[in-house]
């Protein structure tokens, strides 16, 4: 082989190996995110699902490792106890902070409380009103979902007690105790409520369409990958709404993606779909009045004795500019 070929053929060979190195490299420098779900399967979280699938993440250098939990407290958990980094939880969680909880909310995910519902068996009570005494199951107390079961009670003029609420874990457990008969209904995401309906085994009875000034769904990052990893945390805010910007633009991916994680139909993700997208943010930014009703909201659920000073539990240092 005359000279100038192999030298031709060493630099090309030169060349792809380097190509091939910083490729490694590359895909080496890419920091693991240990993120959590509040729960497995609601609409709420599928835009982890969808950023990490569509690469929404990894563009901004990262890797996910998504770990769902069966409720806020057990998520807080895991924050405080460093097997988290990033949590996608409630608005209500952020008084775990007060109490001592080493994280701080970073962005506002979604408004107003548009995922939830009560459910009630289909011989159950026709309007809210027939709820006085009755029991009705909720995750974890002083969860999201306790508060509005109270929430409801106390717009019926009973006070926060007239419902009897009842923590109960993962939604099969309640489900399956609402068909017993040993409740008489329970508050869930819509997903699941339109799926309960569609069956004929239960009946949508209060949506919390209403209550405009809240926050639903918070994301929460831990002080130590605030203070250690600065960049990471500003890397997955920018994952986050760019997967926001897609899902309202690409409502059929988006639909099927959200029934392989949730594990519904697409018929019953399309109204989700529907529902849903008008509560999340695109900017992360919080909200005064959504931040004075959680305020209240924490003395109500008897998490805290007195309103806290809410600006002392979030930054908005790490929303995408």
């Amino acid at each position: 082989m005359p000279m100038n070929a192999l030298l031709r053929s060493f630099i090309a060979a030169m060349l792809s190996l380097a190509t091939t190195l910083l490729f490694v490299q590359g895909a080496g420098a890419a920091e693991t995110l240990r993120v959590g779900k509040a729960v497995p399967e609601a609409f709420s979280f599928v835009p982890l699902d969808i950023g990490m699938r569509k690469g929404f993440f990894a563009n901004n250098g990262l890797d996910i490792e998504s770990i769902a939990f069966t409720g806020d407290a057990r998520m807080q958990q895991a924050m405080a106890s460093d097997s988290l980094d990033v949590a996608l939880g409630s608005g209500p969680a952020m008084a775990f902070i007060v109490k001592g909880a080493p994280i701080k909310a970073v962005a506002a995910m979604a408004g107003p409380p548009l995922l939830l519902a009560i459910v009630v068996r289909p011989d159950g009570p026709k309007i809210a009103a027939e709820l006085k005494g009755k029991k009705i199951s909720v995750s974890t107390a002083g969860s999201l979902t306790y508060w509005l079961v109270s929430e409801t009670s106390r717009r019926q003029g009973w006070g926060p007690k007239g419902i009897v609420i009842a923590p109960m874990g993962a939604l099969p457990g309640q489900l399956a105790a609402m068909k017993r008969g040993d409740i008489d209904g329970a508050i869930m995401d819509i997903g699941n409520a339109f799926e309960l309906e569609k069956r004929g085994e239960g009946r949508i009875l209060v949506r919390f369409t209403d209550i405009k000034d809240f926050h639903i769904h918070v994301i929460f990052a831990t002080n130590a990958l605030i203070a250690g990893r600065p960049q990471a945390v500003r890397g997955f805010l920018k994952g986050w709404f760019e997967t926001i910007a897609f899902m309202r633009k690409n409502k059929p991916e988006t639909v099927a993606i959200a029934s392989e994680v949730t594990h519904k139909d697409a018929e019953i993700n399309s109204r989700v779909y529907d529902e849903l997208m008008p509560m999340f943010s695109d900017d992360g930014k919080f909200n005064a009045s959504a931040l004075a009703t959680l305020a209240k909201s924490y003395v109500e659920l008897q998490l805290l004795p007195q309103e806290p000073d809410m600006a002392a539990l979030y930054t908005e240092a790490f929303l995408p500019k």
